[in-house]
């Protein structure tokens, strides 16, 4: 869910050059903020997510060493929505969070063939350079995605 705040407004993401793969930056005004724009950026990447609807929901957890590894954790857990049960995400709530897990709750609709495209298929998402720090804007991730 991209939040208003008072700075004139910035995508909650931008995709960059990494070879063969999709690299994506994901930023947010707090931790929770960035974790679930990642997850919609996921999304919003791989269809036009203005064709989704909030329908059902789905619990989300992951858990890691690191809030890099967290955050990887829990794009492979959102991307597992669509790669294995073939569910589109709309929304993004994290309940619960610390350095090393978090739950979240994510809302959307199974993937519909006569109103759902495919633009990007993202196979999984990597370790391979991730990132999370926070900056004078709030916080920003990295992660790279095998596309």
């Amino acid at each position: 869910m991209i939040k208003a705040t008072n700075q004139a407004p910035r995508p909650p993401y931008r995709i960059f050059e990494h070879t063969a793969d999709l690299g994506v930056e994901i930023y947010g005004t707090d931790e929770r903020d960035l974790f679930e724009n990642a997850a919609l950026a996921l999304f919003d990447i791989m269809t036009d997510s203005r064709c989704v609807r909030g329908r059902e929901e789905r619990a989300i957890v992951a858990e890691g060493g690191d809030r890099e590894e967290v955050l990887v954790n829990f794009l492979r857990e959102v991307l597992y929505l669509y790669n294995g049960e073939g569910w589109l995400l709309k929304e993004c709530e994290i309940a619960e969070m610390d350095g090393f897990h978090l739950r979240a709750t994510g809302t959307g609709e199974p993937f519909a063939h006569d109103r759902h495209t495919v633009n990007v298929e993202i196979k999984a998402v990597t370790y391979h350079r991730a990132q999370i720090h926070r900056t004078a804007q709030g916080w920003t991730g990295r992660v790279i995605c095998d596309v």
